[in-house]
Parts: C-alpha cells; sequence; structure tokens
C-alpha cells in the first residue's frame, strides 16, 4: 500500500554509501544537497494519503490503497488519469520533479512485453519481472532507473580495455550473480531500488554475453557506491535561486563493485537477444512522462516570459506577439502529441495499453530538440536584466536597498519586490547552473537526438506513404513495398536509447 513521506524517509537511512564534495553523506535526509528534493518526495508520499488529493493519486488494489502513477496501464482512462496525477503534483510543490518513480516504473512494463522473448532464456526471469511489478505497485517504493556506463573508449570491445566500464556479471553463484562496474543515475542516493540494465549492444557478435544482464539493484546493497555531482541546492539564497534550491535532482556515479544480485532480481542475463529487445522498447511507456515535464517546464518559460513583457509594456508589439506565438505552438505540439498518444492507444505485446507509439516518440523529438530554442526566445523576451540584477541582499541593505527600490519599480502593480521575484525565477529558469544542467537533461536523459530519432524510424506507419505513393504513380503489384524497413547501422534494428 501507499507509504507516508517519513516511512519513505526512514527507508533511506539504511546505511548506503553516499559521497558528495569528496566526503561520505552520514544522513541523506538531512544533508543540505539532498533534503530539499528528498523533501519534495516525501510531500509526494503524503499526498497521496490527504482528503484533496487521495481521488486523483490513488486507486483501490485489493482493497488497499496504491499510486495511480505505478499502475500498469490497460486501458486508456489509466493514461489519463496518470496524466492528471503529475499535473496534480507538479501544481502542488511548484515546479518540476522528473525522477520520481513514474518516469522510470514504465520500464518494467516494456519487460512485461518481453516476456515471451525472455522465456527463451529461462522462464523463471519471466516469473521475476511479473514478481517485481506486483512489488512496485503494491510496495511503493522509490524506484528510479540506470542507464548509462562510463563506457571508456567506445571503439573497442569492453574485453579489450578495462572490463569494468561497461557493468558486467562476474561469476554466478547459488545465492545470485556477482556484478561489478558503474552506471550513472539520476535520484538514486534517495531512491529505494533501480532496474539496472545495459547501456548499449556493445558485445560484438556474441549471442551470449556478461554484459546483456538486467536486475533491480538494491540502493544500499554491499558493494554499492554513490559518488555525486555537487548539487546546486544550498550555494546561494533560496530567494536568488528558486528552482535550484528546491528541485536539484542530484546525479550519481553507482559503483557495483562484486555486488551480489539474487536470483530473484535478475531479470535477464546472457542473452544478447533479449537486451536488444529491451533497449529497442525501454521508453515506450516511460516517454510519455518524461515528455509531460517538458510541456511544464515550457509553462514555465511561457509565463515568466509573458509576466516579464507585460511587466515592461512590450505586451502589445507584433515582434514580441511573434514569439510568444513562436513559445505557443511548440508547447501546443507536446500537447498535441501526448493527447493524442492516449487517444490512439495501442495495444501492447503483453496485453497492456501503450501510448501510440509514433505520436509518443515523434512528440518526444519535438519536445527535445527544440527545446533549447525555446529557452533562447524566453531569455530574449525576459531581457538582459535576468543576467545583471543584483542579488536579493542588495535589495534588502539600508543603503542600496532605496535605489534598488526605485529603479525596480515599474508601477503601482509591479513594485521592486515582485520584480526582483520575477527576474531571479527566470535566471534560475534560464540562465543559472541550474537552467544548463537541466537543457542538458532534458535532451540525453532519454538517450541522445539521434537514439530519439531512431525510435522515431522504427515505429512511423511507412505502409501508408507507400501504398498512397503506389497507387498515385501506378506502380505495379510487383513491387515489393512489404520489404521490412532496417535501421540506420544496417542489418540491426538500430537502438532506441543509449
Amino acid at each position: 500500500m501507499i507509504r507516508s513521506g517519513k516511512e519513505y524517509i526512514d527507508s533511506i537511512r539504511d546505511g548506503r554509501v553516499v559521497y558528495i564534495n569528496g566526503e561520505r553523506v552520514k544522513d541523506v535526509p538531512t544533508h543540505p544537497m539532498f533534503k530539499p528534493v528528498v523533501d519534495i518526495r516525501a510531500r509526494i508520499y503524503d499526498m497521496q494519503s490527504e482528503e484533496k488529493h487521495r481521488s486523483t493519486l490513488t486507486y483501490e488494489k485489493d482493497d488497499e490503497p496504491c499510486a495511480i502513477t505505478l499502475r500498469p496501464p490497460t486501458c486508456k482512462a489509466d493514461w489519463w488519469d496518470k496524466r492528471r496525477a503529475v499535473n496534480t503534483v507538479i501544481d502542488d510543490i511548484g515546479g518540476v520533479v522528473t525522477r520520481v518513480g513514474d518516469e522510470t516504473v514504465g520500464e518494467m512494463w516494456s519487460l512485461f512485453d518481453g516476456q515471451d522473448v525472455l522465456n527463451q532464456v529461462d522462464p523463471q526471469f519471466s516469473e521475476n519481472i511479473r514478481n517485481h511489478i506486483d512489488k512496485v505497485t503494491v510496495g511503493d517504493p522509490f524506484h528510479v532507473s540506470a542507464n548509462t556506463d562510463p563506457k571508456g573508449d567506445r571503439s573497442k570491445h569492453p574485453k579489450d580495455q578495462d572490463p569494468d566500464m561497461l557493468l558486467h556479471v562476474v561469476r554466478e553463484t547459488d545465492a545470485g550473480l556477482i556484478v561489478r562496474g558503474a552506471k550513472f543515475e539520476t535520484a538514486a542516493p534517495y531512491a529505494n531500488q533501480a532496474f539496472t540494465k545495459p547501456t548499449i549492444a556493445n558485445w560484438g557478435n556474441e549471442a551470449y554475453s556478461d554484459y546483456a544482464v538486467g536486475f533491480i539493484s538494491n540502493l544500499s546493497a554491499p558493494g554499492i557506491k554513490m559518488i555525486c555531482r555537487t548539487g546546486f541546492a544550498g550555494r546561494a539564497p533560496q530567494r536568488d535561486y528558486p528552482l535550484a534550491s528546491r528541485f536539484d535532482e542530484i546525479d550519481s556515479l553507482v559503483v557495483f563493485d562484486n555486488t551480489l544480485v539474487p536470483w530473484e532480481n535478475v531479470l535477464f542475463y546472457r542473452h544478447t537477444r533479449a537486451a536488444t529487445f529491451i533497449r529497442a522498447t525501454l521508453h515506450r511507456y516511460s516517454a510519455f512522462a518524461f515528455v509531460q515535464r517538458n510541456l511544464a517546464f515550457t509553462d514555465m518559460m511561457i509565463g515568466a516570459a509573458l509576466f516579464n513583457v507585460r511587466q515592461t509594456g512590450l505586451d502589445k508589439q507584433p515582434a514580441v506577439q511573434e514569439k510568444l506565438a513562436h513559445m505557443a505552438v511548440y508547447r501546443e505540439g507536446i500537447n498535441a502529441h501526448l493527447t493524442a498518444a492516449i487517444a490512439l492507444a495501442e495495444q501492447s505485446p503483453g496485453g497492456l495499453t501503450m501510448p501510440n507509439q509514433s505520436l509518443l516518440y515523434t512528440g518526444r523529438v519535438h519536445a527535445c530538440s527544440n527545446y533549447h530554442n525555446i529557452v533562447h526566445i524566453a531569455r530574449e523576451l525576459c531581457g538582459g536584466q535576468i543576467c545583471v540584477t543584483p542579488d536579493s541582499a542588495c535589495f534588502d541593505d539600508e543603503e542600496s536597498g532605496k535605489w534598488m527600490n526605485k529603479f525596480y519599480t515599474i508601477n503601482e502593480s509591479w513594485e521592486a519586490e515582485d520584480r526582483r521575484k520575477l527576474l531571479a525565477f527566470a535566471r534560475d529558469l534560464l540562465n543559472s547552473d541550474y537552467a544548463g544542467h537541466r537543457l542538458t537533461f532534458q535532451l540525453f536523459a532519454q538517450s541522445p537526438p539521434f537514439a530519439h530519432l531512431g525510435a522515431v524510424y522504427r515505429n512511423f506507419g511507412w505502409d501508408g506513404p507507400l501504398e498512397l505513393v503506389k497507387g498515385s504513380a501506378g506502380l505495379s503489384d510487383r513491387v515489393n513495398d512489404n520489404k521490412p524497413l532496417k535501421g540506420w547501422l544496417g542489418s540491426e534494428p538500430f537502438l532506441a536509447d543509449e
């Protein structure tokens, strides 16, 4: 059943090994760089039990309340419910956090769809998948995703360099697999478990490989060490950086140092076809929640830009309206793809309901590949003051404050403090270290742009255009318009993710 915020916080006080800024973290929930996002995750857990949000965030399963975002989707209504739940959370916390579970649990549903492939290796793997999906649905853990390896020299086979550059199995035991290597993971230091799987098909022509392994990792297991990038929270006052100080999602290098993975947590192993299938279908569900966050970020940029031009009286200028219209077109393009992906949802191979794959993946390309352009338009509309405005201390100071109040007061509706708040928000959204990190995250978090296009290539309905041209041009029936389409790299389907 659903957990409380306190139960979640207590669950990550489990002796896990976490380093940040060169120091061992004594207590993750209270560390200044982790506390803001941990508190937000705890708040989401608490929201599920509140009368105001219970019907939006939870549903009944065997007479117990469970999280709607973690429910395997079996109809279109489930997707509308998930979309509504995520929007409710965003509205409540006043910002966007991507890795809170709903954006990663969908990868487990992709595994569920691949049971036929996995059964060719060992039927136990399919049973493990079903068991873990049930555990996530009922147990409500904070479940994240582990994808990217350090990789090393990517022109070489893993065995031709330090083999730990890609996570791999070093030996089998009666208790399970012993694994070595590392993964970069967002939110791992304050999550409960991660679905850990191969990054790319870099195992050569081997049918079986120690690198083709996927499993659920308990993030407090012996041998796991998490080495984090420096956080943005706590560097500067929250008044000056209202987003970075609250919504920074810490990334870490998760090291597996001869870590035991119990057999019941192994989801596939030594079968490259299974690993290839999983990588190619990994985001057939989770891309929806990811793109939905792009929509929320876009609304924040539109709101900041529109407030600024209205503050300064520029909103009536045609050139300004044109830029705002470009932002609206981008925003509604994302909205249209998400809406249509639900409206034209498809049945998955495992009997679940998945968003229309072509529309979902083209929507992801639209959202991610144009994101930086919208950031730049928003910067233009917010003006140069977002990069030259002094910090809040200068507004508070007795001597300098009178000048800040004079020059930042626009009219009786927009006094200096509101002007300062808007510029601080826009600076943090568009110009800060946090903003730069977020821009890169939106581009790469679900794989790089060329892989996004590879997913579109495999899921677009090519038969329609072929049939249209065949009929319009009067081509004969001898034309082989049913020839299987190949990926961009030759005979093997191009993998969706890196």
